[in-house]
């Protein structure tokens, strides 16, 4: 074997949800927002410099714009290109001792591939068995604590009590509550920056604000913790994000009324997807997101997953354990989950009379 393939870094990458490429499909399964971003972003992209000029290294029109909304200085955003662009940079940045970073077992699957990347050491403590925090697991000697809220796959949104209670538990070290659902339920942990100088909080423009095509995230935190990222940053790209992104993004903080009107939409059709599903042996578990994780009485989930891409339906399904007989199930709009809805009306009817025969 060649010596120089020795020296080749080797890593279990993330597998993203499938992009399925074929027409006339319910794309249930990545948790994009049904609902096309605000009507203001209109026309931008028609300037002719929008893709002739170098963006803005230090992203200032968005920064400022987040800053404004968020009621914080300019000094307290970080803006990357999505909120992993934000999570790999904050792993690089802040988790650099040879203790463990901890985070849960079941979580969102990118933390583990950027640990090893990156090689942090790390460990996993256990849900409870109603796959919530056990807040006591994080009261230890760590290099560090990242986690969603609420979390992915699950939807689950710990209280505020928990978030507060971790991270008042672990002052020397850098707590990261990664917030992509926060908009759909529940309340943020942003106001407790200004009592807390070791947290870190992460958002995206994927979600809430249908923008998952531009690639937006960004972090929210002291100035002195948002240097130490933009300083790694231009250490390694300065231009990180293009001019569409920068300027769409700004015209998207600034309208409110249609921000909450989607996500209002998307809260609305989640609760009567739940119902309809539940009278069809399916349970779910509380969701605070765009999505549900949901499970049926008998029926495999894999056997699920499958027939409904045979109908070209996609949900997300993790063969992982703990949570391999329950699929990830994106809120799509009120048409879209009607169709699902009546696809496994006949699927688990039909699945019914196979299994008594």
């Amino acid at each position: 074997m060649a010596a120089w393939k020795d020296n080749i870094r080797r890593v279990v990458p993330y597998v993203p949800g499938e992009q399925p490429k074929e027409p006339d499909i319910i794309k249930l399964n990545t948790n994009e927002n049904p609902y096309g971003p605000t009507p203001r972003i209109k026309g931008i992209s028609d300037d002719p410099d929008m893709l002739r000029l170098y963006p803005d290294p230090s992203i200032s029109l968005l920064v400022d714009e987040l800053a404004r909304y968020h009621g914080v200085d300019s000094s307290q955003i970080f803006v990357g290109v999505g909120s992993d662009d934000v999570l790999a940079m904050s792993f690089m940045t802040f988790f650099n001792s040879d203790k463990p970073i901890l985070f849960p077992d079941v979580t969102y699957s990118f933390y583990d591939v950027w640990a090893d990347l990156f090689r942090i050491p790390y460990e996993r403590p256990l849900l409870d068995d109603s796959f919530r925090l056990v807040k006591e697991d994080y009261y230890k000697d760590n290099g560090g604590i990242v986690f969603p809220n609420p979390n992915a796959p699950t939807g689950i949104y710990e209280p505020i009590e928990t978030i507060e209670d971790i991270v008042k538990n672990n002052q020397d070290s850098i707590v990261i509550i990664d917030e992509a659902y926060i908009d759909f339920g529940g309340e943020s942990a942003l106001p407790l920056i200004n009592k807390y100088d070791n947290l870190v909080i992460v958002r995206t423009f994927s979600k809430s604000r249908s923008m998952a095509g531009l690639r937006i995230g960004y972090a929210i935190s002291n100035p002195e913790l948002i240097k130490a990222l933009n300083d790694v940053k231009y250490s390694y790209n300065s231009y990180t994000m293009n001019r569409p992104s920068i300027i769409m993004g700004a015209e998207s903080v600034k309208d409110e009324e249609y921000f909450r009107n989607t996500i209002n939409m998307v809260i609305k059709t989640r609760e009567e997807f739940v119902e309809a599903v539940g009278a069809l042996g399916f349970s779910c578990l509380p969701s605070a997101t765009n999505f549900v994780f949901a499970k049926h009485e008998f029926i495999p989930a894999k056997d699920i997953f499958l027939a409904a891409k045979e109908a070209k339906i996609y949900v997300r399904y993790f063969d992982s354990p703990r949570i391999n007989n329950y699929l990830r199930i994106s809120i799509g709009t009120d048409e879209e989950m009607t169709t699902f809805v009546n696809f496994l009306k006949e699927f688990v009817s039909s699945y019914n009379k196979d299994s008594l025969n």
